[in-house]
């Protein structure tokens, strides 16, 4: 690894532990939910899984989640699980998955690097434990090809993350230290600015003018480009071999050390 490697690294992992207890206070507030999504149901006397009635898994409805989507749609979960019924629940972001595994309400859960390293932090390493990773990849800076042409343009405009101290939101933070801007990471005023944004509804604030970019996943970043955007980033581009973590498979402690046999079916059921 390059010095020039290593220190973007070493500003990263800097940042992350900047934004943990911002994001520990936007969680407090974030105004997400849970929805219960169960699809396919447990089979009548089959074997239950550790002597389990149910396991509880929770995701994102993002392509960066694919694994738990499909393993969800498919029923690949609920088929390894037998007896034991897989149920699901969709999250619109970290701190609220964050909360429900911590307060032991969800079992097991796809989510980013930040949050997982957040909870992890919040709990003093005591109620999470990263299992696995679940996809690599599928994040980019998709930019108005009218107001920004080069990256050097992006200073002064407004960039739209997905929330405060999700694993885009301090990639973002990171690569605008990179190019020497200074951003205040919780008004995410300066330099840039940072306007946090639900993937949901970031493609029409970026076709209505109000962001003039965003650095998202999939799929909002195709959805941006079919809004007349530019891929100004591929995020791949800034690790070395192009590989990075985008989703962690994160689960309770506790739920771990008493169930590790299920533990175990829903990682191989994702593989």
């Amino acid at each position: 690894m390059g010095l020039l490697t290593m220190a973007s690294a070493a500003r990263r992992a800097l940042l992350v532990l900047t934004v943990l207890p911002l994001l520990a206070l936007a969680a407090c507030g974030y105004g997400s939910r849970a929805v219960d999504d169960g699809t396919v149901k447990a089979v009548a006397g089959a074997p239950r899984t550790d002597g389990l009635d149910e396991i509880r898994i929770g995701y994102f409805g993002n392509v960066t989640h694919a694994t738990a989507l499909v393993g969800n749609r498919k029923g690949f979960f609920q088929k390894a699980l037998g007896g034991t019924q897989a149920k699901y629940a969709v999250f619109d972001a970290g701190p609220s998955e964050i909360e429900a595994l911590n307060s032991g309400s969800l079992d097991i859960g796809w989510i980013g690097p930040s949050p997982a390293v957040n909870g992890y932090v919040k709990s003093g390493g005591k109620n999470l434990r990263i299992v696995g990773g679940a996809t690599s990849g599928g994040v980019k800076l998709v930019v108005d090809p009218e107001k920004i042409r080069s990256v050097r343009d992006v200073a002064g405009k407004r960039i739209a993350t997905p929330q405060l101290g999700n694993t885009q939101d301090v990639a973002f933070l990171a690569w605008a230290a990179d190019q020497g801007w200074r951003v205040d990471a919780e008004s995410g005023t300066g330099d840039v600015t940072v306007v946090r944004s639900d993937n949901k509804v970031t493609p029409d604030a970026f076709r209505s003018g109000s962001v003039d970019g965003a650095w998202v996943p999939e799929p909002t970043a195709s959805r941006m480009v079919a809004e007349g955007g530019k891929v100004l980033l591929d995020e791949a581009g800034l690790w070395p071999d192009a590989e990075f973590v985008t989703t962690n498979i994160v689960v309770s402690q506790t739920f771990l050390a008493e169930h590790p046999k299920a533990v175990e079916t829903v990682l191989r059921a994702s593989v």
